[in-house]
């Protein structure tokens, strides 16, 4: 027996991202959108690149995490559940360069993202290699929550905006809801999805009713992206979360967009971003740039291609079943 055994896993499987959640270095719940993939051991497995390794130092500071499947887009499901999983997290300081020893991660991934494959292509190692450069992260569930897809109730404003812009304001408009990072009493990270409501001095927010939150750093994560996972934007609003008569706010600090925010020059900025952090991550470790195992990946992304359509047809008879 495993915690996953009470959760409706095939909906898990189906989802194509989930939103997870770290510990920064000042205790504020930093999520972020990633793909996963289930074990039969009962453990969640996930991947970072170089480029964006500070999930992986948050957990080898802290190891709580929290991961939350509430966006299905591109899943086929049709009001499926939100499930909440917390736990806890390792990720050695061991670089993968090849797909061994997480085959199914990685086919998995070149299924539901085709365009992924096209980073393979002679033209464009140079520049993406950093993509397979990948720290493993793995997650033992402790605890699941399963919630309704119901949406959010609308929440109610005392009063409007004072006139100055909020720090992400603009962000947060243009998403019908926000997954809500706070802390519980313990300091464990929680998540949920939430409407926000700009009102003076912050967001209005609505912390889940089946896990407790406590006042302290807190952020707002919106992202999106179209049922192939191409077409990606995310933004994440920093700041503090504070208890009023009226109820929860979050004041933010801070926005990150680290994918931009759509201009044309953001892709030119990113790939720069994500060289340089790579190589400030070898550099601190006095490691040289790895190769990667480019014919090893070639071989499981056409292996992808033959699996794609049959396992769609699988999973969508598997979630027509009442038993799911």
């Amino acid at each position: 027996m495993t915690v996953l055994d009470s959760a409706p896993t095939a909906v898990l499987d189906a989802y194509r991202t989930c939103e997870f959640v770290t510990l920064g270095r000042d205790g504020t719940p930093l999520a972020w959108p990633t793909a996963v993939r289930r074990r039969e051991d009962g453990t969640l497995v996930l991947t970072t690149s170089l480029a964006f390794a500070q999930k992986a130092l948050n957990i080898r500071r802290d190891g709580r995490v929290a991961l939350l499947f509430s966006d299905p887009t591109g899943s086929g499901l049709a009001d499926a559940p939100h499930l909440f999983v917390g736990g806890t997290a390792e990720c050695p300081d061991d670089i993968r360069t090849g797909p061994q020893g997480l085959d199914d991660y990685w086919r998995t991934l070149f299924e539901r993202q085709p365009h992924s494959r096209s980073y393979l292509a002679r033209p464009m190692r140079r520049l993406m290699d950093w993509y397979y450069l990948r720290l493993v992260i793995t997650v033992t569930p402790e605890r699941v929550i399963v919630r309704s897809a119901t949406a959010p109730p609308f929440l109610k404003v005392s009063a409007g905006p004072d006139g100055t812009p909020l720090p992400g304001a603009e962000q947060l408009a243009g998403h019908p809801t926000a997954v809500l990072a706070a802390r519980d009493a313990s300091g464990a990270p929680v998540l949920a999805r939430t409407r926000t409501a700009p009102t003076a001095g912050g967001f209005v927010v609505s912390p889940p009713d089946d896990h407790a939150v406590v006042p302290g750093p807190a952020s707002l994560l919106v992202h999106r992206h179209d049922d192939k996972l191409n077409r990606m934007r995310n933004a994440l609003v920093r700041g503090a979360l504070r208890q009023t008569d009226d109820g929860w706010l979050l004041v933010p600090v801070k926005v990150l967009e680290p994918m931009g925010s759509g201009r044309p020059s953001d892709a030119l900025r990113v790939l720069r971003h994500t060289q340089r952090a790579t190589d400030r991550y070898l550099h601190r470790r006095g490691l040289t740039r790895p190769p990667v195992e480019w014919d090893s990946f070639r071989a499981l992304a056409r292996s992808a291609r033959g699996h794609s359509a049959a396992d769609e047809g699988r999973m969508r008879d598997v979630l027509r079943s009442p038993h799911h």
